[in-house]
């Protein structure tokens, strides 16, 4: 029994991150999807190695006890990748403050860690020599 309510406890904590998506400019043309080991993430834009087209904001929030930020930017890789972004420029991921995890504690209602990024579409550089 002890058992199977860890690994009931291990299946519900491993998905502790949410991550949703405001597009910008929606057009009707929808990219298709891009394998989340393909998402590549840049800390910021000027990292981005090509032009590149903005295709939402995205906005992950995630039990801070559960979760760290390496499971704030994987959630992010895949919300960007199922919208067809083959890129994420982070913008910041903030930490609960020391007080309000002390009360969350206490009150046993937790605290949220909270990321903020924008998915991209890195366009193929045209001037490569082939």
């Amino acid at each position: 029994m002890k058992r199977l309510c860890l690994m009931l406890l291990l299946a519900t904590t491993t998905a502790c991150v949410s991550t949703n998506a405001t597009m910008l400019n929606p057009s009707p043309m929808r990219r298709a999807p891009v394998p989340v080991d393909q998402v590549r993430i840049y800390r910021t834009a000027d990292q981005v190695p090509s032009k590149y087209e903005e295709l939402a904001l995205l906005n992950s929030t995630g039990e801070s006890s559960w979760t760290n930020e390496q499971k704030m930017m994987e959630s992010m890789r895949k919300k960007a990748g199922a919208m067809g972004a083959n890129g994420v420029i982070l913008d910041a991921i903030t930490e609960a403050g020391a007080g309000a995890k002390v009360v969350g504690a206490i009150f046993g209602t937790g605290s949220e860690r909270k990321g903020r990024a924008i998915a991209i579409f890195v366009l193929p550089d045209t001037t490569a020599k082939k």
